[in-house]
């Protein structure tokens, strides 16, 4: 009697490689750390080295607006970078696109810090930086999607914010070692004037070392990244065949109103982010009085070749705090630490509350913040009482900051189904930064000088930002329960 056949046991099929969570969150904080590292490089070199060395023009409002201009054209790039970045992300993969992005970036900033300046070549020198700081821009409009799309389609269920918040990481760590790394390379060349002064080293070449640095910080950022795969929900797109050719023109179709949504949902974010770092940096430094602030300027035109002009420095000039840089980019930096927690605290509440009654509760402060400046930014009778008041006012702008920013990582992301989500959130990221960063700098300026040098109405600029973001945030749906896996998102998906 012959026995029984017995089924043979189905071998299963090897698992899909996964991202280890260690390797997820080290690849989305490393790298957008070493991307944020080099904006800021130059965003710290805008306000403390450029006007003097790139845009010498005898006015000290005028060399300011310049420098700050070429700062804001980069912004200009980060929506074709993002369109780029995000087109080969959504058709070929998250992994090769962000490791293209932070290679153009350490590229670009090793090479300002090779380059010539006004005194050598005249104008070119100008130029070059303007080139430069595009390809920056360019770069940062892919890293960020990019890298929030490793942290969030890599999550565990139920924990998408708190991983996305691990790229937003990157914004304080990178500012931190920017401005320390500036910091020390001060304080490590000899100051005739001062310690709390620029020495006439730091501005021959003392200010090229942060930028040539970054090259040590690319390849340790290539080495993690290359060690990732695929997300399950990108392969899982591929293998449905419902990769698109063309994810711009579906995003512009399909998805046009989530797209103006999450642009305007991250505008005070863009705005806040920039007025505490580069308007407060450029308003905390600038003297509180004419004499000082003509001897500092002579200084600055005799260093670059060009003739002082007195009475015409008087009549463009307007006051600030008159911090030292040094005790001011401390002061800062006490202020970004808050920054970092709070991005962090930010992800675990938005994941038990809801991203939108976050955001609603965070921007209606930031109005209310916006409306203050006058109460913590005019010098006091006591200069204690005016350091202790802006450090309160970093500490504050910087803690709203954290709490804003940390969610943004899961927020614009969510917006989109898997097969356009990287030029989704990529555009709508960038075009606010069109409208806020590029802006606010520019702008910021401007209505200082308008008002004589109180910085009031800067505050109202950014409450006005903040109303828009308000009525964003209002208008958009709860993204906390959106299904990445099935590839649907919000919105429709469509055939193109």
């Amino acid at each position: 009697m012959s026995s029984p056949t017995t089924a043979p046991t189905p071998v299963s099929a090897p698992a899909a490689p996964a991202n280890p969570r260690s390797r997820v969150i080290t690849a989305s904080l490393v790298g957008t750390t070493i991307e944020f590292y080099d904006f800021y490089v130059y965003a710290t070199a805008a306000v403390l080295v450029f006007p003097i060395l790139f845009f010498p023009t005898g006015n000290d409002t005028t060399a300011l607006l310049a420098s700050f201009g070429v700062f804001g054209a980069a912004m200009i790039a980060r929506p074709l970078g993002a369109i780029i970045f995000g087109h080969f992300g959504d058709r070929f993969g998250r992994k090769a696109t962000l490791v293209g992005s932070l290679l153009t970036m350490g590229v670009a900033t090793f090479l300002i810090g090779c380059l010539p300046t006004y005194n050598d070549i005249g104008w070119w020198a100008a130029l070059l930086l303007l080139v430069l700081r595009l390809a920056q821009g360019f770069a940062l409009g892919g890293e960020w999607s990019g890298a929030a799309l490793v942290a969030t389609e890599n999550a565990p269920a139920g924990k998408r914010a708190w991983y996305g918040t691990f790229p937003q990481l990157g914004a304080p760590l990178g500012f931190i070692i920017a401005n320390s790394v500036f910091l020390a390379i001060n304080f490590l060349l000899p100051h005739p004037d001062g310690a709390g002064q620029r020495s006439a080293d730091f501005l021959a070449w003392g200010w090229r070392v942060p930028f040539l640095f970054s090259a040590v910080m690319v390849i340790i950022g290539l080495w993690v990244r290359l060690r990732l795969v695929e997300s399950e929900s990108f392969t899982k797109a591929e293998q449905k065949g419902a990769i698109r050719r063309f994810p711009l023109g579906t995003v512009v179709r399909r998805h046009w109103w989530h797209l103006i949504l999450g642009t305007f949902i991250m505008l005070a974010t863009y705005v806040l982010f920039y007025l505490m770092t580069n308007f407060t940096l450029s308003y905390g430094t600038k003297a509180a009085d004419l004499e000082t602030a003509s001897a500092a300027a002579q200084a600055a035109a005799e260093a670059a070749g060009k003739t002082f002009d007195a009475a015409a420095f008087a009549a463009q000039f307007y006051p600030g705090l008159g911090f030292a840089y040094t005790d001011f980019v401390l002061m800062q930096i006490i202020g970004v630490v808050f920054f970092g927690i709070f991005t962090m605290l930010s992800g675990p509440i938005a994941d038990a509350i809801g991203r939108r009654r976050l955001l609603l509760w965070v921007t209606a402060l930031i109005i209310v913040f916006g409306l203050t400046f006058n109460l913590f930014l005019l010098p006091q009778a006591d200069p204690r009482f005016t350091g202790a008041l802006a450090q309160a006012f970093l500490i504050f702008g910087f803690m709203l900051m954290g709490a804003t920013f940390g969610p943004m990582g899961a927020v614009l992301p969510e917006l989109f189904p898997t097969n356009v989500r990287y030029t989704g959130s990529a555009v709508a990221y960038n075009l606010s930064s069109i409208l806020g960063a590029a802006l606010a700098p520019i702008v910021a300026v401007a209505l200082w000088a308008a008002a004589g040098g109180s910085p009031w109405l800067v505050g109202v600029y950014l409450s006005a930002m903040g109303v828009l973001t308000f009525i964003a945030v209002i208008l958009a749906p709860e993204t906390k329960d959106v299904d990445y896996d099935a590839d649907l998102g919000v919105g429709v998906t469509g055939s193109l």
